[in-house]
């Protein structure tokens, strides 16, 4: 079993309360719960999207893969719309800019984590003599 995604994920985490921690003693307790929300924003979408495609499917075929993507896809999005609206509605005092900074940052920990995967998977491939 490839456990890159929910390494990623728990990486998301650990950046989030990590960056969340360094805003708080730099700036404030606002700006720290701000760039807290914003880093799960992003991870509880994306988790979402990961269970969704992990789950096994009635037909293990290429359509139901495609099938589970999309609607993985759409629930992420979908999530990402009603947690930033839920905090700018509910959430005051609130920190746009922290709440903007743990959202890229922890979008940028995915990024780079499959980045690194895919590194990965090419100095594999080229350390066998292929």
């Amino acid at each position: 079993m490839d456990l890159t995604v929910p390494r990623i994920l728990i990486l998301q985490f650990l950046t989030g309360m990590a960056l969340a921690t360094a805003v708080w003693l730099i700036f404030d307790g606002v700006a720290g719960y701000s760039a807290m929300l914003g880093s799960l924003i992003c991870l509880i979408p994306n988790a979402f999207l990961a269970l969704r495609l992990s789950v096994p499917r009635k037909s293990p075929g290429a359509a139901a893969l495609m099938s589970a993507a999309w609607i993985g896809e759409l629930g992420k999005l979908a999530l990402t719309i009603l947690f930033f609206s839920l905090v700018f509605t509910l959430v005051r005092p609130l920190s746009a800019a922290a709440l903007f900074a743990g959202f890229i940052v922890a979008q940028f920990v995915a990024l780079f984590g499959f980045l690194m995967r895919s590194n990965q998977e090419m100095d594999t491939r080229n350390s066998n003599g292929s």
